[in-house]
């Protein structure tokens, strides 16, 4: 249980909350180490206002003066998008208290943006992109046995994660056997695969999918109802307008992949050079994607809260 000295919920999510309204949670990392400035300010606002057009209250996370906030506002997400590059610490459950003995900002990711919501009694999040296994658990150059605490977090915290599936980048089918094994139901959206993320589709069957918002719900409220301890991740397709073409991503993030091995980039390198390789490689229409993915997420996960609310 968290310090309730430590944990401060803005007043309106407080008070949404006690009314038994909808409240969706969001992360930070992509404020503070996943776009640039200005840029991340305006994804930041535009998911926030997705939330609120579906008929939630968004709750931005981050940390900052040994606090846990839930739910940032205007002036406090524009400090975190400027603050100083390197200054901004990126969160998850190993070094949560660390981050919270500095006094600095800090950004949440999945992990740690699960931990403080079950914390204010927030049931639903949107992300981009869960973490999971890495590509090189099972050898190959460089092998790896990175495996994100996203994934021990969805075992143990009771939060609904939309998202557009595991990020492009990991080892998708390993990741969702690890899920599986620590018991984490995996539900697709609206199509009976899992999403691609950049692409709608990514040729990976789903272990099960639902045809709308609604439908999670009943997911939802019924994993609840068995007294099931971990959370779900509910796999949101990206808006087709913006999705890449399956053959496309994969091509880029396979390029990606052989540059960085002959680069000899490892270790929490990897990620940020293989995102960044994929968006030059692909002439920015990964960016592109993942800017609206993460948006429409926020407002799936908005209907989500609101179904979840209005049939508590």
């Amino acid at each position: 249980m968290i310090d309730p000295a430590r944990l401060v919920i803005a007043p309106e999510v407080a008070d949404v909350l006690a009314a038994g309204r909808p409240v969706v949670a969001l992360e930070s990392t992509l404020i503070s180490h996943g776009l640039p400035y200005p840029q991340n300010v305006e994804v930041a606002t535009a998911s926030e206002l997705a939330v609120r057009e579906a008929g939630a209250v968004p709750a931005t996370v981050a940390m900052n003066e040994g606090k846990l906030l839930v739910g940032l506002s205007g002036a406090e997400l524009e400090a975190l998008a400027t603050a100083p590059r390197g200054s901004v610490r990126k969160v998850s459950r190993p070094n949560m208290g660390l981050a919270i003995a500095s006094g600095r900002w800090g950004a949440t990711t999945v992990a740690a943006t699960m931990i403080a919501a079950e914390a204010a009694g927030i049931r639903v999040f949107a992300t981009g992109g869960i973490g999971g296994v890495h590509r090189g658990a099972l050898g190959g150059q460089h092998p790896s046995f990175d495996i994100s605490a996203d994934l021990d977090e969805l075992a143990r915290t009771r939060i609904a994660v939309v998202c557009a599936g595991p990020k492009a980048i990991l080892d998708v089918p390993l990741t969702l056997e690890y899920l599986e094994t620590r018991g984490v139901p995996v539900i697709s959206i609206g199509i009976d695969e899992i999403p691609g993320f950049y692409s709608r589709h990514s040729g990976i069957p789903a272990l099960g999918h639902v045809a709308d918002v609604k439908a999670a719900a009943d997911v939802v409220r019924a994993h609840a109802a068995m007294g099931m301890s971990s959370g779900l991740v509910l796999c949101n397709p990206v808006p087709e307008a913006d999705a890449l073409p399956l053959e496309i991503a994969r091509g880029a993030i396979a390029q990606a992949l052989r540059e960085a091995d002959i680069e000899g980039v490892t270790g929490g390198d990897v990620t940020p050079w293989l995102l960044a390789r994929v968006a030059a490689i692909t002439g920015g229409a990964s960016v592109k994607a993942n800017i609206a993915l993460i948006v429409n997420n926020a407002r799936t996960a908005g209907y989500l809260a609101a179904e979840l609310a209005a049939r508590h």
